[in-house]
């Protein structure tokens, strides 16, 4: 039984997809007795702390996926482990797969401040009761816990405790701007949280946080970039630090802040987020013969078609489409949400004339929201005019939001920017629809 060792020290069971990584998992799962199981265990306690971290990581994933006590033990025998890393693993796989009683009672015994403060953040809402603690840190998170459930009436004295504690707590919480943000954001305190970063920046010794604070509030309010942008330049010092240069970076990814305030980035160094890139749009010429035999060549049923704007136009240009176009137009529309159906629908409308327009908008202003596919929708109104005025509260609606919209994405900054990008489409959206409105008024009615 030697490969669970070779795995682990060469690092192989700790790359995703591995065949030693899947081999592992697969034999564990099967039996978390068996000799496999039992060796990864052993090999927290073997005497490379490499070794000990591999095993302590991988302990840790797989009591994710349902308790396993004896991982747990392990873990707890490494807490006083004389390598850092291995300490902080352990803690983690204690502090989050642990009983919250008996990770309590462990921070009352240990001494070390890194892994104190990690098994108090692991205990989540229970951490509330450490207000006493002797260490920032743990105050600092207790703290936090006992605000997210907190009334109004108790803000003001809770964020005086976190600010009286946040300078030595940020020795040990990294990333603590991020975790203050996060229940600022649960509470809806925007405001609040502006005049936080403000005090947080004009004070040399907290500068750093608040630009931690500054970034979190830009990835949660739209309108953070533009309010905190001029006091990140303000008050940058000598130097632009990298907690500041990074905060810059994420504000420069609002269009708002940079029309606003970009003449102030001037002579600030800082890497500014690259902007979008737009891929050209590969249009292709049909005419009414080419996009007939093209569609005729494709199923009645077809429910995503490329081109489909060319091809259709191409036909509705020409005259009526056939019994069978129509069809193939019908399924495009309304059998599968995504980018053709958002194409689709304002050809549809052409096609069937404005009694198709209430099943029309109501197919699509659920999906103005969704970053995947939102902004074909949003293009899709744009293209109908004045016809989808009474789409503009959904529109409207994705305008006027004050937080912003969730996404998933690889990075919060790459979450932000699909944000960003919906909002400029709705924005065009908006004045598309105006527009038309007021080029193309209602005819007037017919004398009887």
């Amino acid at each position: 039984m030697t490969w669970p060792d070779e795995a682990v020290a060469d690092g192989t069971a700790t790359t995703p997809a591995h065949p030693s990584r899947i081999a592992l998992f697969e034999t564990i799962r099967a039996d978390r007795t068996g000799p496999v199981a039992t060796r990864l265990l052993r090999l927290a306690h073997a005497g490379t702390p490499f070794v000990r971290r591999e095993a302590l990581d991988l302990l840790h994933s797989l009591a994710r996926e349902r308790p396993w006590p004896e991982a747990v033990n392990a873990a707890v025998a490494r807490l006083s482990d004389p390598d850092e890393e291995v300490r902080r693993r352990a803690a983690c796989l204690f502090g989050y797969r642990g009983q919250p009683g008996l990770v309590l009672e462990a921070l009352g015994e240990l001494a070390d401040p890194v892994v104190r403060t990690i098994l108090a953040r692991a205990l989540g809402p229970t951490a509330a009761r450490l207000t006493g603690d002797d260490l920032a840190s743990v105050r600092f998170l207790a703290h936090l816990e006992t605000l997210r459930a907190a009334p109004p009436t108790r803000w003001s004295s809770l964020d005086a405790a976190l600010l009286d504690d946040v300078r030595e707590a940020a020795h040990h919480l990294e990333d603590i701007g991020h975790l203050w943000g996060q229940a600022l954001y649960g509470l809806r305190r925007e405001h609040d949280t502006y005049a936080l970063v403000a005090r947080l920046l004009a004070d040399p010794a907290t500068r750093d946080i608040g630009a931690g604070l500054a970034r979190e509030a830009c990835h949660d309010w739209r309108v953070a970039p533009v309010r905190l942008l001029p006091l990140l330049v303000e008050h940058r010092g000598e130097r632009v630090t990298p907690a500041l240069g990074v905060a810059l970076t994420t504000a420069s990814i609002s269009e708002a802040a940079m029309r606003t305030h970009g003449a102030l980035l001037a002579e600030v160094p800082f890497t500014p987020y690259p902007r979008a890139r737009r891929i050209p749009s590969t249009t292709t010429a049909y005419d009414s013969a080419s996009a007939a035999a093209l569609l005729a060549a494709k199923p009645v049923g077809i429910t995503r078609l490329a081109h489909a704007c060319e091809i259709f136009e191409a036909l509705l240009n020409a005259g009526p489409l056939t019994f069978r176009q129509a069809a193939q137009l019908y399924n495009l529309t309304f059998r599968r949400p995504g980018r053709s159906q958002a194409e689709c629908a304002p050809l549809w409308l052409r096609h069937a004339g404005p009694s198709a327009l209430p099943r029309l908008l109501a197919l699509m202003t659920p999906h103005l929201a969704d970053y995947a596919v939102g902004e074909y929708y949003l293009a899709g109104l744009a293209r109908m005019g004045g016809h989808a005025r009474l789409a503009l509260p959904a529109v409207t609606a994705l305008i006027d939001r004050r937080t912003r919209i969730p996404v998933n994405d690889s990075t919060r900054d790459a979450e932000m920017r699909l944000d960003e990008s919906l909002l400029a489409a709705a924005l065009s959206t908006r004045r598309a629809i105006h527009a038309d409105a007021v080029a193309t008024p209602p005819a007037p009615p017919s004398p009887r």
